[in-house]
């Protein structure tokens, strides 16, 4: 979604995201993008700056490979996929409509219109399905599992309550629908493995966690009951073991996710224990809603930034062996935060950087441009690697720009420039299938 509020400040800020694994920051600006590294906490390094197309309201790097997806506000209904250490464009494709998000994994790309997603095999970028007719989805909303293995998506299966609908994207079927608030979705991520999803709705007081694939509720976190806020990104650490929610407000709240298991209760015979116990025996006869109201925990972490409503998106990610909270900003800054993992409480803030230039630092951007730091290109298997595995062949009887289940009229995908062959974007000695013909 396009930002709205410029200020000075915010110097043509439009979109931020973070990669799969959270080594890397994409920024989308009135001029282009940028791609940074995020593996030190003193200093970040501008990878790449994008000058392809103008107004870039979408960009995502796959892990910390070659491949970067972007979407222009000049042409709002095309996607270009480039590999930007060579400079080349692999393919771009045409859609019927806007396209509100982008999501990809090593097996899956998905694209993501207000009442259709389009899944495409990024091995070749042929289109795989077409989903059709999906309840109104204004921002765009869905999360793809990182984990290629299963490629679980989920998306809101409902314009008017909070459902998702979870989809598997390998082999191309609805698994379940998850009855998970009142009120409509606004936000939905998978941890890294894809056996956890959290979700948050337009009110925002309420983040639950569901199991994947079964879809039942594991966690409840409260944020906060005095005023409904919307929650603009939410974002597992890499072990599953914690969860950050930023919003409008100027709280990120950090929660945990732990079990508490009744022996530990036995053995420290608190008051608390005990009154914990009390609540546990009384939920099984009191109204739904006040059991809901025990179950839930608050936070365990909290960030207070010095900025409220302005958009930013929050992730959790260890750098140099510490935990940390990243919090890309529409200010135009990166905040790094150091999370105290056995106690939790305030978070400190240890670096702050800024995502543009002033105009001295620019001389020194574009030397930071040309090398890649080493420990980015060591983070994730090689891109080209991966392109060997095996992956579910897309069906005979599908064509690609057609789908099957509702004619080439409103499902229709127009390659511009296809893709020829496998896409290989790590070896230096492998070429990106670069095509002259256009379709």
């Amino acid at each position: 979604q396009e930002q709205t509020d410029c200020s000075e400040g915010q110097k043509g800020f439009i979109c931020a995201s973070f990669n799969q694994d959270t080594t890397s920051l994409s920024v989308g600006t009135k001029t282009g993008y940028r791609l940074f590294s995020v593996t030190a906490v003193d200093k970040l390094d501008c990878i790449h700056e994008g000058v392809e197309s103008p107004d870039v309201y979408i960009v995502e790097r796959l892990f910390s490979s070659s491949l970067v997806v972007v979407v222009s506000l000049s042409m709002p209904r095309r996607m270009n996929v480039y590999h930007f250490k060579k400079g080349t464009e692999i393919c771009n494709y045409s859609y019927s409509n806007n396209i509100l998000s982008v999501r990809l994994n090593r097996q899956r790309l998905v694209v993501c219109l207000e009442e259709s997603v389009y899944i495409h095999n990024i091995k070749d970028m042929k289109l795989l399905k077409t989903l059709l007719n999906t309840p109104t989805n204004p921002s765009g909303l869905c999360a793809l599992s990182v984990n290629h293995n299963n490629s679980y998506l989920a998306y809101p299966g409902s314009a008017t309550i909070g459902e998702i609908t979870l989809y598997d994207a390998n082999v191309l079927s609805t698994l379940t629908l998850i009855q998970a608030h009142d009120s409509p979705l606004a936000a939905l991520t998978f941890n890294a493995s894809g056996t956890k999803l959290a979700s948050a709705s337009e009110k925002g007081t309420v983040i639950r966690v569901f199991s994947v694939p079964e879809g039942q509720k594991l966690f409840e976190f409260r944020r906060g009951m005095k005023r409904y806020v919307s929650i603009g990104s939410l974002s597992f650490s890499a072990d599953a073991q914690f969860l950050c929610a930023s919003s409008n407000t100027e709280t990120v709240h950090i929660f945990k996710l732990e079990q508490h298991s009744p022996t530990q209760e036995e053995e420290s015979p608190t008051w608390s224990a005990y009154v914990g116990k009390m609540f546990t025996a009384a939920s099984t006869y009191l109204p739904s809603q006040v059991s809901d109201m025990m179950h839930q925990d608050r936070a365990f972490a909290t960030v207070r930034l010095n900025m409220f409503g302005l958009k930013n998106i929050c992730a959790l990610a260890t750098i140099q062996k510490l935990p940390r909270l990243l919090v890309a900003s529409s200010d135009g800054f990166l905040y790094i935060y150091n999370v105290d993992p056995q106690d939790g409480g305030e978070c400190v803030l240890v670096q702050k950087h800024r995502l543009f230039d002033s105009g001295e630092e620019q001389a020194e951007h574009s030397e930071e441009d040309k090398p890649e730091s080493a420990s980015a290109q060591l983070v994730s298997q090689s891109y080209a690697a991966t392109v060997a595995l095996s992956s579910t062949p897309p069906s005979s009887a599908t064509l690609l720009g057609y789908s099957e289940d509702g004619g080439a009229q409103k499902g229709d995908v127009i390659p511009e420039h296809e893709a020829v062959g496998p896409v290989c974007l790590d070896d230096e000695n492998e070429f990106p299938p670069v095509g002259n013909q256009s379709n």
